[in-house]
C-alpha cells in the first residue's frame, strides 16, 4: 500500500464537509448538497488510489554506474554493489539470478526459458535477473544491441569486476566460474546450479523453492 497521506486527505475533506461523514455512514447520499457530493466523490477516489495494489517489480541494488547507449540504460555493478542481490528478505519472494554472456552458446540456448519464466510468474513474486558477464569493451557494441533485439523485459545488469577469483567463490563455493550458472534464492534458501535449463526444469526448480 502507498503512504497513508491519502487517508489523511480523506479525513480532512470529510471534516471540512461537516455532516457528510454521517450521511455516508447512513448511505443517504442523495440528501448531500452538491459541493459535499463532489468532495465525497473525490475523497473516495483518493482513498481507492491510495489502496491500489502496487505492480510487482524487482528491487535492484544501487548500481556502480549506468551505461547509456542506443536509448537503453544498463546498470553496471562490481561485486560489492551486486552482492545484495544474492539475498532476499521479503517472505514469499523467489529470486532467480542467471549468470550468462552473449558469447556463451549454452546461455543463449536457455535464454527463452528465462524469458518464459519471467512472463509466466512476474506477478507471482518470482523475480528474474540476468547478470551479464560479457567483455567490457563489447557492452555497447554487442550486449546492449542484443538486449534490445531480443526484447528482454526482465532486469539485465552488467557485472564488471575483474577479480573473478575472489568473487566467484563468494557467489557459491560450488561454482567453477563456468557459464551458464543460476542461483535460486528465497529468504530461507540459496540453491546454485552450474548447468543449463529448459523451461520445464527451470520452472520445477523455482516451484520447488517457492
Amino acid at each position: 500500500m502507498k503512504e497513508n497521506y491519502s487517508l489523511v486527505v480523506v479525513i480532512q475533506i470529510l471534516n471540512f464537509s461537516g455532516p457528510s461523514f454521517n450521511w455516508l455512514i447512513s448511505r443517504d447520499y442523495n440528501k448531500l448538497p452538491y459541493l459535499n457530493k463532489l468532495l465525497l466523490t473525490i475523497s473516495i477516489g483518493i482513498l481507492c488510489l491510495g489502496c491500489k495494489k502496487e505492480p510487482s517489480s524487482t528491487r535492484l541494488a544501487q548500481p556502480l554506474r549506468i551505461i547509456a547507449a542506443a536509448n537503453y540504460k544498463l546498470p553496471v555493478y562490481d561485486y560489492d554493489h551486486f552482492k545484495a542481490l544474492l539475498s532476499v528478505e521479503e517472505e514469499g519472494v523467489v529470486r532467480v539470478v542467471n549468470f550468462w554472456a552473449t558469447w556463451c552458446k549454452p546461455c543463449l540456448k536457455e535464454l527463452p526459458a528465462f524469458k518464459q519464466l519471467y512472463a509466466t510468474y512476474k506477478d507471482q513474486k518470482v523475480e528474474v535477473i540476468l547478470v551479464s558477464l560479457d567483455f567490457p569493451d563489447q557492452v555497447e557494441t554487442r550486449l546492449i544491441p542484443f538486449i534490445k533485439d531480443k526484447d528482454l523485459k526482465m532486469p539485465v545488469i552488467f557485472l564488471d569486476d575483474p577479480h573473478t577469483n575472489e568473487w566467484i567463490p563468494k557467489v557459491s563455493p560450488e561454482w567453477s566460474g563456468a557459464l551458464p550458472a543460476t542461483a535460486i534464492i528465497t529468504p530461507d534458501s540459496f540453491e546454485f546450479y552450474e548447468q543449463s535449463f529448459d523451461f520445464d526444469s527451470l520452472e520445477a526448480a523455482v516451484l520447488n523453492n517457492k
